[in-house]
């Protein structure tokens, strides 16, 4: 199948991680808005919205990019040449970019200051070891997915993984470096501290490793077709066929 031209990509993903990460900040913000003082509820709101959002997110720019929105996903896919490096580390800066301005629309939304830097500490042994634990899960889901050829559920398990993971991990399952980033730029209950932020990286990347050696141990027959699935198909592009046909001088 004949990729989508990257500059499509990549505005897919930053987009796409834009509302991600405002849909995980604004919706932490009005949880301590709606049920102040109650953290168990707050964390229950924050993890529906998030659940149901990634959910849509995935859906509306997936079929264009894959619908990635972490570099660690990027990467691991780009490991089982289901993305070219170049091309991940392309989305690099976009993820990145995407997530901190979702932060900075998330602030605006509720009247706050559009960057205040986090003073949520959140960086500990129990956090790091939960980091490496989430990032691992989600990346076994979504490559389980693919090479069973049940990609197109990735959407609905990663929203529900996710979700889950805010319950079952001390560190609310961040599993991404972009987001990790993005959410030092608010100081709100999603927020976390930049002097954390590495900590949780470094985690998230380990986790990410484990997941492609944990995989291919897995599945070993992983293809790079299969790989190219994730996070769901991506729709063949007209002009980028066109200019690969036979004949064709048109420039992808």
């Amino acid at each position: 199948m004949t990729e989508v031209v990257l500059w499509r990509r990549l505005v897919a993903e930053l987009l796409g991680s834009a509302f991600l990460s405002a849909v995980v900040i604004a919706s932490g913000i009005a949880a301590v808005q709606l049920s102040p003082g109650n953290t168990g509820l707050e964390l229950l709101e924050n993890a529906a919205a998030t659940a149901a959002g990634l959910f849509a997110i995935i859906l509306m720019f997936g079929p264009v990019s894959g619908g990635h929105f972490n570099p660690v996903v990027s990467f691991a896919d780009a490991a089982f040449g289901g993305l070219a490096w170049r091309d991940a580390a392309a989305y690099l800066p976009a993820q990145v970019a995407g997530c901190t301005g979702g932060a900075v629309i998330a602030n605006l939304m509720f009247s706050l200051p559009a960057v205040s830097v986090s003073a949520k500490h959140r960086a500990s042994p129990a956090h790091f070891l939960s980091e490496i634990v989430a990032t691992l899960g989600l990346l076994l889901v979504i490559f389980a997915l693919a090479r069973t050829g049940r990609a197109r559920t990735a959407p609905a398990a990663v929203g529900a993984y996710i979700g889950a993971a805010y319950f079952f991990t001390s560190s609310t399952s961040f599993a991404n470096p972009a987001i990790t980033i993005g959410r030092m730029f608010s100081n709100t209950f999603a927020g976390i501290a930049p002097s954390s932020a590495p900590s949780f990286i470094a985690a998230q990347v380990i986790g990410g490793i484990l997941a492609v050696v944990v995989i291919r141990m897995l599945y070993p027959g992983v293809t790079a077709a299969e790989a190219a699935d994730i996070i769901v198909p991506h729709v063949r592009d007209r002009a980028a066929a066109e200019s690969a046909a036979p004949g064709s001088q048109r420039s992808r």
